[in-house]
């Protein structure tokens, strides 16, 4: 009896192990994922050049829901850390630290959601609400913190930055007018067409990524 019991955890430990590493191997794939994506920008005609649009948070998102909230940090990681050593930094990695929180502030609150409640008005809820924060988060980072330093490193004034804004929407005239005709929709338009993607993917996905921990 001792035997068989010691074969037993045996062999629910070498599962574990092999979950573990699964799991591992699914968070450093989903993240590759959202590197790929990030390389398809689409610039959007309501905003100055450097906001361009991409859909790099679904697979990130697509991991909250599959393994939680903790998985899609580790994907977020990833993804920016691998981007930081395919594409460099122009921003001395205050962009990518930005990128890092404002996608956690997407992907974290709508996995914590889903996590207890896992149905797809759950599900929607709790894309909506990562939307809604992420939109709070990335003007609050971009208002305090990534304009002023990309300002600043890249050697233009303050009156460049709304210029360019200016110019492909009248209604921008300072910084305040860049965040809420810029920055809020820009962040909004992201959430939403993300998460779209995510509806019309996961139920596709989730059953692969559940069966290989299985």
């Amino acid at each position: 009896m001792a035997v068989k019991t010691n074969m037993e955890k045996h062999r629910t430990g070498s599962k574990h192990k092999i979950s573990k590493v699964q799991m591992i191997t699914q968070i450093a794939m989903l993240g590759a994922a959202a590197v790929v994506l990030m390389l398809f920008e689409i610039p959007l005609p309501f905003a100055p050049g450097f906001y361009e649009i991409d859909f790099s948070e679904a697979p990130v998102m697509i991991g909250c829901f599959a393994m939680g909230p903790c998985a899609g940090v580790m994907i977020e990681l990833v993804k920016v850390l691998l981007n930081l050593l395919i594409n460099g930094t122009v921003t001395a990695g205050i962009g990518e630290t930005a990128n890092f929180f404002i996608g956690c502030a997407f992907c974290v609150p709508a996995g914590i959601i889903y996590k207890h409640f896992r149905s797809g008005k759950g599900a929607v809820i709790g894309m909506a609400a990562g939307t809604f924060i992420m939109t709070v988060v990335g003007s609050a980072v971009n208002a305090f913190v990534l304009l002023p330093a990309y300002t600043a490193l890249m050697g233009l004034s303050t009156e460049t930055i709304v210029a360019m804004g200016t110019a492909v929407n009248p209604a921008i005239t300072d910084m305040t007018t860049l965040v809420l005709f810029a920055v809020v929709p820009f962040n909004l338009l992201k959430g939403i067409l993300s998460s779209i993607i995510v509806f019309m993917l996961y139920k596709k996905l989730s059953p692969i990524l559940k069966m290989s921990r299985s």
